[in-house]
C-alpha cells in the first residue's frame, strides 16, 4: 500500500512525537541514535534525517539541550545536591556538566542558582560595597511587587486535588505553531461528534520558557476526552496524573498570559510550595473571540509536590 506525501509526513510526526516523550522520561538512560531509532521504528541513518528535519536539532543536540533545561528547572524548584543533580541527566562528572551547563546559560549551575530571581537572592547580590543599593533593586522590587498585585487582582489560587485527565492532542514546537496543532485537532474531532458547549480544549506544556528558547518549547494543544478514542496519525492520547495543583482562574487578554504565568510562580514559590516532575498546563473555558472584549477564560494549573 503507497503513502502520500502528507500520509508519510503524518507517520514520521507521530513517530517523533513519541520520541520526544521517550526522550522526557529517561534522560538519565542510554539515548544514542541507535538506541532511540529503534523507538521509532526507524534505522539509525533514516531515522537521523528525519528526526533532525522535524526538531530543527540532532537527536544529540536534542537530548543535550533537555538534560541541560532540565537540571536548570531543578537548579530554580529543588534543594538538590549538584552532584544528584548531573547523575540524573546523564553526565559522569560535574566538569563536564558545568561546562555544558555554561555552554547554555554563559553561567555555571551554581552561579546560576544563586542569581536567579525565583530564588529572590538577586535582592541581595545588587546591594552595593557601602550597603547602598543599586538602582536595580529598586526597579526589581517594583516588578515583584507589581506581580503581586497581579495575581492579587485577577485571581484567588488555591490548592486543588484533581482527577486524572484523558487527552487526545496535537503537539508542535513554539507558541508560533500552537494555532496550527488545535487546527489539525478540531479537524479530527469535528467529525467524531467530539466537539460541543461542554468540551474542554488544553494546552499542556513539556518545556518552560524560563529555560528553553520560546521557538523550542513544546507544547500540546489538547482535547479532554470524556469517552475512550483511538489514536490517528498526528493525534495522539496521553494521561495527566491526578494530584496536587495549584489552580488559578484569570480572564485575561492574550498579552497577558506570560504576566499571569511568572505571577502564579511568584505565588507559589512565596507560599513554599515545589514544582512536581510534572507539566503545567492551561484549561480554557471560552474561545475568546466570542468574548466581547477577545478575553480568555482559563484555568492555569501547576503540579506541586
Amino acid at each position: 500500500m503507497a503513502f502520500s506525501e502528507n500520509e508519510v509526513q503524518t507517520i514520521y510526526r507521530s513517530r517523533i512525537n513519541r520520541v520526544f516523550e521517550y526522550i522526557d522520561a529517561n534522560l538519565d538512560t542510554d539515548l544514542s541514535l541507535n538506541a532511540v531509532s529503534e523507538i521509532a521504528f526507524f534505522s539509525p541513518f533514516h531515522f537521523h534525517r528525519v528526526f533532525k528535519t522535524i526538531s530543527g536539532e540532532t537527536l544529540r543536540e536534542y537530548v543535550t539541550r533537555r538534560r541541560i533545561e532540565r537540571s536548570a528547572l531543578d537548579l530554580l524548584h529543588k534543594n538538590t545536591a549538584m552532584s544528584e543533580i548531573f547523575l540524573r541527566y546523564g553526565f559522569t562528572d560535574k566538569s563536564s556538566f558545568t561546562r555544558t551547563f555554561k555552554r547554555f546559560y554563559g553561567v555555571s549551575p551554581s552561579e546560576f542558582k544563586k542569581s536567579n530571581p525565583n530564588r529572590f537572592s538577586k535582592i541581595r547580590q545588587l546591594e552595593s560595597k557601602n550597603g547602598q543599593p543599586y538602582p536595580e533593586y529598586e526597579k526589581y522590587i517594583c516588578v515583584i511587587n507589581n506581580l503581586k498585585n497581579w495575581i492579587t487582582m485577577n485571581a484567588k489560587p488555591e490548592i486543588r486535588e484533581v482527577s486524572k485527565m484523558n487527552l487526545a492532542y496535537v503537539s508542535g514546537m513554539g507558541p508560533q505553531n500552537l494555532q496550527a496543532a488545535y487546527e489539525k485537532l478540531i479537524r479530527w474531532a469535528r467529525p467524531k461528534g467530539l466537539l460541543h458547549r461542554e468540551t474542554k480544549m488544553i494546552t499542556v506544556y513539556h518545556d518552560s520558557f524560563k529555560v528553553t528558547e520560546a521557538e523550542k518549547v513544546r507544547m500540546s494543544a489538547s482535547l479532554l476526552l470524556k469517552e475512550p478514542v483511538k489514536a490517528e496519525g498526528e493525534i495522539a492520547l496521553m494521561t495527566i496524573d491526578g494530584g496536587k495543583f495549584i489552580v488559578a482562574g484569570f480572564e485575561i487578554e492574550l498579552n497577558e498570559f506570560e504576566k499571569s504565568w511568572t505571577a502564579l510562580f511568584l505565588w507559589m514559590n512565596e507560599n513554599g510550595y515545589r514544582k512536581a516532575d510534572r507539566n503545567p498546563f492551561e484549561l480554557y473555558h471560552n474561545d475568546f473571540n466570542d468574548h466581547p472584549e477577545k478575553k480568555a477564560i482559563v484555568d492555569f494549573y501547576i503540579p506541586i509536590e
